[in-house]
């Protein structure tokens, strides 16, 4: 995940927190994130093929953000400019790139594909 920038770490240090960080906080920790990274990762485009990817981990977390926020992939793009917490929460800066709607449409379809669908979700219940 990138380094935060100064912006970043401001907001992380303010003092309230809104329902959106503390609901992406505890998925943090309820989610057993490595395991399905491992149902993925031997599915996952390998950097030099192309272009380099974004981590797994991060587009991940923006599978599972667009899912529990219903969006789709431009309003999912656009809320990784606009929402500090989202962003951060994909381990996201703006000072490095963000993923484009296509990028995410691509994940998403790379999910279909391999139908890892049922099994991310058996392996989260």
């Amino acid at each position: 995940m990138n380094q935060l920038s100064f912006a970043d770490t401001e907001f992380t240090s303010k003092r309230r927190k809104t329902r959106k960080e503390l609901f992406l906080a505890r998925m943090n920790e309820l989610i057993p994130w490595q395991q399905l990274e491992a149902q993925i990762e031997p599915f996952y485009p390998k950097a030099g093929n192309g272009r380099r990817p974004y981590p797994l981990a991060t587009m991940l977390r923006i599978h599972f953000m667009q899912n529990w926020y219903n969006m789709s992939d431009p309003a999912m793009e656009d809320a990784l400019y606009e929402i500090t917490s989202m962003r951060l929460f994909a381990g996201l800066s703006l000072e490095g790139a963000i993923p484009d709607h296509t990028t995410i449409m691509n994940f998403r379809h790379l999910l279909e594909r391999h139908k890892l669908g049922r099994k991310l979700f058996k392996e989260v219940n």
